[in-house]
């Protein structure tokens, strides 16, 4: 009997890291350096750090294409953005979901024949996905060609632990949680055709 409660917690905790290991790739963040505890930089040799490693799938090139359409597609995760990230005015995370979702085409420099429901609030992994985090200040890839760059976004991630906050990218790379009352910009994506 012992042996099989032991097999039993075995496969249950090999299980989900076998799925999660074959099902996801991650990107390279861009990270090129390494740094201490206190923030300051180092040597990368023998840190273990991102910037030493340089692992995950390289970004193809280019990697975010302007459409001329009013959207911008990411080769590299498929996903469509609205080019204007700044079409909104800041809202709190409910009024965040309407807003991107009634989204359509002649709205926002939009004319790419979209329609209301094919616009949505991102995750932040997908607010992530954006970030080149080699630069020093905006985390978005050099010679992006989004227009109207805000300092921070809603996604559509609830905080796991405090349900009644929301998380925010910040244009630095960093991400948040904020309550969800508060205000800030709505940057709408779509899955791509």
């Amino acid at each position: 009997m012992f042996r099989k409660i032991a097999a039993l917690v075995v496969s249950l905790i090999a299980l989900p890291m076998a799925v999660n290991a074959a099902v996801i790739q991650l990107p390279k963040t861009g990270q090129s350096l390494c740094y201490d505890a206190a923030g300051t930089e180092i040597a990368c040799d023998g840190t273990g750090q991102d910037g030493e490693k340089q692992l995950g799938v390289a970004w193809p090139q280019p990697r975010l294409v302007e459409n001329g359409d009013g959207t911008v597609t990411d080769n590299l995760t498929g996903l469509v953005w609205l080019q204007n990230a700044n079409c909104f005015d800041v809202v709190p995370w409910a009024e965040a979901f309407r807003e991107a979702s009634e989204l359509s085409d002649g709205e926002c420099g939009l004319v790419d024949g979209s329609a209301v429901g094919q616009w949505r609030l991102p995750n932040i992994k997908e607010l992530q996905s954006l970030m080149d985090i080699s630069g020093t200040r905006d985390a978005l890839p050099a010679e992006h060609p989004f227009t109207g760059i805000a300092y921070s976004y809603w996604s559509s991630t609830t905080h796991a632990v405090y349900t009644a906050s929301g998380w925010v990218a910040i244009h630095d790379g960093s991400v948040r949680s904020t309550p969800k009352e508060g205000s800030f910009h709505v940057w709408p994506v779509r899955n791509g055709q």
